[in-house]
């Protein structure tokens, strides 16, 4: 019995690979036609086809993050008086620095 439960669940678990790969598979192809008819598009109406793709890259996605975190107003008050702290902060100048130790 146990052997039969074996090759049964070995049975399933294969189909399952196959109907997911076939399903990549297919996904892959769409994509690969829509592509294509969007080249051939742009071959015959003469405009430039850019390819599929995501400009990442750490210093663009830290300038985001900065110009997304100063909104006009916040909706917390917790944010308002971080906000007024930093401005505070940018004004202080009574700091002087102190001579190098020999």
């Amino acid at each position: 019995m146990p052997l039969i439960l074996n090759l049964l669940l070995r049975a399933v678990l294969l189909v399952a690979g196959l109907v997911f790969t076939a399903s990549v598979l297919l996904v892959v192809a769409v994509l690969l036609a829509l592509w294509s008819v969007r080249a051939l598009w742009g071959r015959l109406t003469g405009r430039p086809v850019a390819p599929f793709g995501m400009r990442m890259g750490p210093g663009g996605a830290f300038a985001e993050m900065m110009r997304r975190s100063r909104p006009a107003g916040s909706r917390t008050p917790r944010a308002d008086a971080a906000a007024d702290l930093r401005g505070r902060l940018a004004e202080v100048t009574d700091v002087e620095p102190h001579a190098p130790r020999r």
